[in-house]
């Protein structure tokens, strides 16, 4: 998928990992009984906030990390039937290593 949002400032566009449809003991959950996902890849980043002298602030995350975000935060959008979240950098708790 070739993304064509270039976030602006300290903001960030996140695809939502979803977890599984059963659970460990084979329960099928249906889709009203799933949880908001709150793992996620970065697929882009914008350049930063400014400081009060008007330099970059340089982000802490880079695209293609894998990050752990706030359970209602951002704004969720819909590009060729993919579901996106924008994101502050605020909103980033983790950033997943494996």
């Amino acid at each position: 998928m070739a993304l064509n949002i270039k976030p602006l400032g300290s903001r960030l566009v996140v695809e939502p990992i979803e977890r599984e449809d059963v659970t460990a003991s084979g329960i099928i959950l249906p889709e009203t009984a799933k949880e908001k996902p709150q793992k996620g890849k970065i697929l882009s980043v914008g350049s930063g906030d400014r400081n009060e002298k008007g330099d970059r602030i340089p982000m802490d995350v880079k695209e293609g990390d894998t990050v752990l975000f706030a359970k209602y935060s951002g704004t969720e959008i819909k590009i060729d039937d993919k579901k996106l979240l924008i994101l502050k950098e605020s909103d980033i708790l983790a950033v997943v290593t494996e």
